[in-house]
């Protein structure tokens, strides 16, 4: 229904709700969609800055939490356009799924575990 009445763009606001076949359905009729993982991100980053300024002990404005929170969605984003590009559209769970096996695959190598 929503893609009867013009959907063109569609951001999952939860933990990949949208069904396989509801992803089939905007990949065949090239709807923009930004899964769950790219854009829930956010809040997994947001965790990460509180345990990094606990960790330290530091106490950090609301400026610069929001300053690094939108440097790390922005990078998101970068990354899914980039990994995405397809002929005539961005695939953008095709990005952010690549995006975040290159983040596991550099981790594991910094870590010497490959």
């Amino acid at each position: 229904m929503l893609i009867k009445n013009g959907l063109t763009t569609i951001g999952e606001g939860a933990n990949m709700p949208c069904t396989p076949g509801a992803i089939k359905a905007f990949k065949s009729n090239q709807i923009l969609y930004a899964p769950g993982k790219a854009s829930n991100a956010g809040g997994v980053a947001v965790s990460g800055l509180e345990m990094a300024q606990n960790s330290l002990r530091y106490t950090w404005s609301r400026d610069y939490v929001d300053g690094k929170l939108k440097e790390i969605m922005s990078e998101i984003h970068s990354s899914c356009l980039a990994y995405g590009k397809e002929k005539n559209h961005i695939d953008y769970l095709k990005g952010a799924n690549i995006a975040g096996f290159i983040k596991v695959a550099d981790a594991m190598l910094a870590q010497g575990v490959v």
